[in-house]
């Protein structure tokens, strides 16, 4: 009899679970131009996005996130996200929609649709702190 539960996410979940993109690792000297951090400790879910800018798109992305697995995944897809082809442009980062990154993911539990929502959240943060530091 098997008494295991199955794992409720997909592959691309899992595999940006166990093996996260761009996270910000402890003494890692990343040097961001701007920062964006969201959530909140009791819901669970917190997370912050550091960003490095170059000639308006997003270069580097580094990120922590203490929250669920699903949390996990989307914050680094989001990251993956930002930084491919060349960096995303600040315009569009601003606007990026969490439906792409649960789209990228293969989907989450509809219970977890609003981790997706804080990855956006928090770039758009990022995104906004580093513009208010370069007007």
């Amino acid at each position: 009899m098997n008494t295991q539960t199955p794992w409720a996410y997909t592959e691309t979940v899992k595999d940006h679970f166990f093996s996260p993109r761009n996270f910000l690792r402890d003494g890692e000297n990343f040097d961001s131009d701007g920062t964006g951090v969201v959530g909140s400790p009791a819901c669970g879910d917190v997370m912050m996005v550091a960003i490095q800018v170059r000639d308006n798109r997003v270069a580097a992305c580094r990120w922590r996130t203490f929250g669920c697995a699903s949390a996990i995944a989307s914050t680094s897809m989001m990251s993956v996200m930002a930084t491919e082809d060349g960096g995303m442009p600040l315009t569009r980062a601003k606007r990026i929609k969490p439906e792409e990154i649960l789209e990228r993911l293969g989907g989450l539990p509809e219970r977890k649709f609003h981790c997706s929502v804080l990855g956006q959240e928090a770039l758009r943060e990022a995104v906004l702190d580093y513009e208010a530091s370069h007007e």
